[in-house]
This record gives C-alpha cells, structure tokens and sequence, in this order.
C-alpha cells in the first residue's frame, strides 16, 4: 500500500484549508491555524491533527503503526 503524505487540514473554527506535508516518522500534535489562529489538537481518540482535521489521516494511522 502507497502512503500519503499530503493532507489539507481545515480549521474547524473558521474553515480555512492549508495543504501540508506530514511528517511520515511522527505524529502532528498541534498546528495553528495561519487565518485565525486557532491551535487545533486532535480530538478524543485521534493520535494527531491530520487524523482529525485533514484529508487524509497520517501515514502511522495509513500503515496502522499508529502510535
């Protein structure tokens, strides 16, 4: 299976959408939002912000090695 490392988060509080690229060794925490400012975590049961707010869900979750 091909992994993913391109996800578009989208701020749940004002809808911005950034494409970034994640990283593939480690989860992403916290992010902020570039429009609003907005620190988004990952919410209950989401190891990272890119399994909550992006696309795509990160490549540890992509290989279920998540961690």
């Amino acid at each position: 299976m091909k992994v993913i490392i391109q996800s578009t988060i989208t701020c749940p509080n004002c809808g911005h959408k950034k494409e970034e690229t994640m990283p593939r060794d480690a989860c992403h925490f916290f992010c902020e939002c570039e429009n609003c400012k907005t620190v988004l975590k990952p919410l209950e049961g989401d190891c990272c912000v890119y399994c909550s707010y992006g696309t795509v869900k990160c490549p540890s979750k992509q290989g279920k090695e998540c961690c």
